[in-house]
This record gives C-alpha cells, structure tokens and sequence, in this order.
C-alpha cells in the first residue's frame, strides 16, 4: 500500500540496466550514501536530507542512492519523504535505489521469520516507489543455516516474494553481494536462476567478495562480477585505497568495468567508498575520477 497523503507518479528514467542515466555514455555516475557513513553517523555532520545536496554541490553527482539506515524511522513518514523529494527535484537529482538493511533475513530457515522479513520491506518498496527509483537493494541472508542448495532455495523463495511485491510497484528488488553465501558470485547467480523473474536481479559490488572475514575466504572478485552481471540492474564501484596514479589498489578497474561493460550493462554505476587511507570527500572525489578516466578509455 502506498504512503498515505503522498501523490506517487510513475518511476521514470533508468527502469532497467540497460538504460543510460541519460548522460550519453555508457554508464552514468551515481553515489551511494554509505560512502558518507563516517560524516553521518559518527560525526553528525549531515543527515539523510542534507545527501542530495551535497551530491550535487559537492560532487558533481546528480543521481544518489540512499541508506535505509540513515532514515530507518521515516520510511513511512509522509512529510519526511515529500520533503526529501522536493530537495532531489531542486537539485536535479535522480533518486536511483534504497539500500536496505536490518529487516530481516530473507531467506531465514523460519517460515514466518522470512514471510516477516519480505513484508518488513513493503514500506521500504513503497518508500522508493514515491521517491522515483528504480530498485531496492536487499540482501539475501539466509543465517548460514543448511547445506549450500538449501539456502539457495530458501533465499529464492523470500526473493521470490518480494519481487512480485515489487512488480506491483514496477520496482525491481536487487541484490548485493554482501558476506556469507551472497558473495559466492556462483550461489548468488543460482539464486537468480531459481526466482526467475526479470525484476530480481542484481547489485555487483567490486570488493564485496569475502565470504568469511574470520577465516579470509574470499570468492574472485572478476570471476564474480562475471557471474553477477547478466542478471545485474546496478553496479556498485566499491574502492578503498589508492596509487599515486589514482588507481585502485584493490581492484583493477579497468579490467573490471570491461566485465561490466561486455555484459550489455548501460545504467548507474553508484560510488562507494569505504576507505580509511582518504578522507570521504577526498575518496569520492578519487573514486569519480577514476571511474571517468576508466569510461572515456573505453568509450
């Protein structure tokens, strides 16, 4: 059910990955709000409402992708995400996905515990729906109980759910890579296979391979994103630490947006620094760079 009070238009723009964010090129740049988790939640320096102004006056990023978690008592507040929206149409900025957390496992070995979970991302849908994205990004936890085809078709049937939630909306449900299972780019892409349904997909993320961080286990990050993207409706350029030259030391981005490109893939490709080496501004600032170096290179 949409958000009483609120007026909701269609979602327009970039509906599926194959279309630009109308820039021309072949990927347009988005930032996603975790690259200013430090500057939000530790240091109080700016909120949820303050992300698409300063996308747009301090990046140069007119399309954003929001945080649940930066905003997680507003999802139903009217007046709250009519103010939100007002501030991304005064800033010519495109609201392109809600990344959501903390509302259940997805695929959890309960039934009810799952069927909570896919309804406990209703608000967040309609929420998206209002603000003019494309997607919610979810995860597809599964509490690492069972063998490895059972959490598959347990993760399956929670996405399942949500996704024929989302088509109600025309909303895709996407999912990162995000530890555990999740970041077996293999698991994951069988994942897709069982739903089956074109508005379930995918969020790649560059460096969210490791599987277990006790352990180190880690799934190849380009063989990965190979498995991700042909069911992938946004892209995550996650990046940590830099070279003197502005490249990547984690990640060789060329050689990754090659897998992203060769893939078919025309739509956002969302910034999300997490490093330590740069301070936020200074690491989105390094990351946009880059990324234009690498698409004017492949261009």
């Amino acid at each position: 059910m949409f958000l009483a009070g609120l007026s909701v238009s269609a979602v327009s723009g970039c509906a599926t990955a194959k279309k630009s964010g109308g820039s021309g090129a072949w990927f347009d740049i988005s930032l996603a709000e975790w690259s200013l988790h430090r500057t939000i939640r530790n240091e109080k320096k700016l909120t949820n409402l303050d992300f698409p102004r300063v996308a747009r006056q301090e990046f140069g990023i007119s399309a954003v992708e929001y945080v649940n978690q930066f905003f997680m008592d507003k999802a139903r507040d009217a007046a709250y995400l009519k103010e939100l929206k007002g501030i991304c149409d005064s800033e010519g900025v495109k609201s392109v996905l809600i990344m959501c957390d903390s509302e259940g496992n997805l695929g959890d070995p309960a039934n009810e515990k799952r069927e909570l979970a896919v309804k406990n991302h209703h608000k967040w849908a309609d929420a998206a729906k209002f603000l003019g994205c494309h997607s919610i990004r979810v995860n597809a936890a599964t509490g690492d109980v069972g063998g490895y085809e059972e959490q598959q078709k347990r993760a399956a049937d929670g996405l399942a759910k949500l996704g024929e939630y989302c088509a109600t909306l025309g909303l895709n449900a996407i999912v990162e890579n995000h530890g555990g299972l999740s970041s077996n780019g293999a698991w994951l892409a069988g994942v897709m296979r069982m739903v089956n349904k074109p508005n379930v997909g995918t969020l790649p993320d560059f460096g969210n391979f490791i599987i277990n961080r006790q352990t180190g286990e880690q799934y190849e990050r380009y063989q990965g994103t190979m498995d991700l993207m042909p069911f992938a409706k946004g892209v995550s350029a996650k990046s940590h630490d830099f070279d003197a030259a502005g490249n990547e030391k984690n990640t060789d981005y060329r050689r990754i947006l090659q897998i992203v490109k060769d893939a078919g893939y025309r739509g956002y490709v969302g910034i999300e620094y997490e490093g330590d080496g740069l301070g936020e501004y200074e690491g989105i600032r390094a990351t946009k760079k880059l990324l234009e170096v690498v698409r004017a290179e492949m261009t």
